[in-house]
């Protein structure tokens, strides 16, 4: 029960020891994977690597087969591997040397076993969730029964927001301790059943920053038995770049029967989360199965929970309808809340990658879980975007102004971590080219929002100031509109679908936590639902700027040390189109194959308008005037 590795809590201007500030990549993950066990043929254990460091620092993970009625299995590094609990069921635990066999630096191993490797065809999509240790956000405790009223020590650091314990050699209901329910209230986490008042579980007693107490329930404290408990904290705000943010929250909010977003300060990614006023089962949403959930408390496959919840947002999430699950009018719901990712990238490789792919080849990897995709075809077709906010439905057509297309299975966000999957494109015969994005403070935001009708703020992730902002009505036709703020001291504004040179907006400038809307029904209609993609520059991975063209030459400088992997420029003062490079087709001093984002015309491949630059890229002397000449102003955006 020792503190492990690096205290968050340790004080001012850093870490205990001068170790790294943490954040919550570090310490939680959700990693979706395909079993190779069991069914497959042949049956063979896997590695999965998740960057959390569990042999090192500890901690805890739960699996879930999402297309069977497979039990949860639980494994952590106090009781060891191959030993195993079951969320929905109230059996003890139990030792099989086919479950998760090793935890190690960035991840575990696991083997055959089916409940967490099953391979069989239609059977095969499994989900893990880890949790590291680490003070501030989880621990691990695991104790001996005495019969009597006993404290129990834990190093978490803060008060507890949620504990949850079993028992591991009997037979016993999980009890569970949430903040707003209070330390007279029984939960059980096996079941759907509503809170009851028993002071022999928690002893009525709170729990501090380094104990809680157990009663004399057998639940929780059966004179000889052994027990597990995991610790969970509430808003330690102690993470990220200057340690001054939560990245867990355990809450409530009440019922309203309608729509409501729920304001915990950050977007979350993962939640726990049930009615407590009449006792229904305990979802486990997440922002990687898109709208599916599993139940805690259930063994049964994945449920669609677009019913009732209504996504992530940027200072939270949202629910809808009176649904009993997630909305009911007057019902309480208690919620554990996790936060998205938030670590800054240190290379343009985390966060954007440039893929090709042939008709045939339905599934690809850019090596991180993407949250944007750009995807057409190279000989020719409409370009087609879509977000993991918006799930396989929610694409659109950056050269159109239709509105978000549904009833049609396009791009597949569900996927194990970092793959793609694309069905209703494959039917084209040609090759495909694909930009995948993935969202980074200071790099790269996406935001889902409403319009209001009159002049609004939305808040965002970026974490720095938008320098290049994308916006879409998904509900109904209309243009993109692009914002950007490098132009000149004003809001500047262009269309994606339009070679229309720039005009000035009537829109505020944004600010580094929200962006500023007037009330246009392009970007703010009334109860309109929009999209939006943020872009600003980061040292090193992207830059956001402009050029005056000459008609000769010009090297264009982002601070970049191996040259620009994607390249996107626009004419701003006059008209010109959506110009798009990238070194996987070519960046090169010869001729540079470019498509427009404007347009469904084939790629052109014979005209030398770049070249490679290691600061950044060459606009070459025979490009056009859409690209260079002499007085014009272009707008461009740069990966390295």
């Amino acid at each position: 029960m020792s503190v492990i590795g690096h205290s968050p809590l340790a004080g001012a201007s850093g870490a205990a020891g001068g170790a790294d500030p943490l954040y919550v990549d570090d310490v939680f993950s959700t990693f979706l994977y395909d079993g190779t066990g069991s069914g497959a043929s042949p049956a063979v254990g896997q590695t999965i690597n998740n960057g959390i460091d569990l042999s090192g620092e500890g901690g805890m993970v739960w699996f879930k087969n999402r297309d069977y009625q497979y039990p949860h299995r639980i494994f952590d590094t106090e009781r060891g591997a191959n030993k195993y609990l079951e969320s929905n069921s109230t059996g003890a635990e139990v030792t099989a040397t086919h479950g998760l066999t090793a935890f190690n630096s960035n991840g575990f191993t696991i083997g055959t076993m089916p409940q967490i490797n099953e391979g069989t065809s239609g059977y095969e999509e499994h989900v893990s969730w880890t949790f590291r240790k680490a003070p501030g956000f989880f621990d691990i405790v695991t104790y001996n029964g005495t019969g009597s009223n006993q404290t129990i020590s834990h190093s978490l650091g803060s008060v507890p927001g949620m504990i949850i314990i079993h028992c591991r050699d009997g037979t016993h209901n999980w009890e569970v301790y949430h903040r707003s329910t209070g330390a007279t209230k029984s939960l059980h986490l096996n079941t759907p059943d509503t809170p009851v008042t028993d002071s022999t579980v928690w002893n009525n007693t709170t729990p501090t920053s380094s104990v809680f107490t157990v009663g004399t329930s057998s639940n929780v404290n059966q004179n000889g038995h052994g027990y597990v408990a995991y610790v969970f904290a509430h808003d330690e705000q102690a993470f990220g770049t200057d340690e001054d943010k939560a990245i867990i929250k355990c809450g409530t909010y009440t019922g309203n029967g309608g729509n409501q977003e729920i304001n915990i300060g950050f977007e979350a990614q993962w939640l726990l989360m049930r009615n407590n006023s009449i006792g229904t089962n305990w979802f486990m949403v997440n922002n990687m199965m898109g709208d599916k959930s599993l139940v805690a408390d259930e063994s049964g496959a994945e449920v669609d929970n677009s019913y009732g919840f209504d996504g992530f947002k940027a200072n939270g999430f949202a629910v809808k309808s009176n649904n009993a699950n997630f909305n009911a009018s007057g019902s309480t719901y208690i919620y554990m809340a996790i936060r998205r990712p938030h670590k800054p990238p240190t290379a343009g490789t985390e966060v954007f990658a440039p893929q090709t792919t042939t008709p045939e080849q339905v599934r690809w990897t850019p090596g991180f879980a993407p949250d944007a995709l750009f995807t057409t075809r190279l000989s020719g077709t409409n370009r087609v975007i879509g977000a993991r906010l918006t799930g396989a439905q929610g694409i659109m057509y950056t050269n159109l102004t239709n509105s978000e297309e549904s009833g049609t299975d396009y791009l597949h966000w569900d996927e194990p971590t970092g793959t793609i999957k694309q069905t209703a494109l494959q039917s084209d015969t040609s090759t495909g080219l694909h930009f995948a994005f993935k969202r980074a403070p200071g790099f790269f935001d996406v935001v889902a929002y409403t319009g209001t009708g009159s002049a609004a703020s939305v808040a965002h992730n970026l974490e720095a100031t938008p320098q290049l902002l994308i916006i879409k009505k998904r509900s109904a036709a209309d243009s993109w509109v692009v914002y950007t703020t490098v132009i000149d001291s004003s809001m500047d504004y262009m269309y994606l679908n339009s070679t229309a040179a720039k005009g000035n907006s009537s829109s505020g400038l944004p600010t580094s936590t929200v962006f500023n809307l007037s009330a246009g029904t392009q970007v703010n209609g009334s109860g309109i639902a929009y999209i939006s993609y943020l872009f600003a520059t980061l040292d090193g991975i992207s830059k956001v700027g402009t050029y005056s063209g000459t008609g000769s030459n010009i090297n264009v400088d982002c601070g970049f040390t191996a040259g620009a992997r994607f390249i996107l420029i626009k004419r701003t003062d006059s008209a010109g189109d959506w110009y798009v490079w990238d070194t996987l087709r070519g960046i090169v001093s010869g001729n540079d194959p470019y498509l427009l984002f404007n347009s469904t015309a084939a790629q052109v491949t014979n005209t030398d308008y770049i070249d490679p630059l290691n600061a950044g890229f060459t606009v070459t002397s025979s490009a056009p005037a859409a690209l260079n000449t002499s007085g014009g102003t272009y707008l461009f955006f740069a990966i390295a």
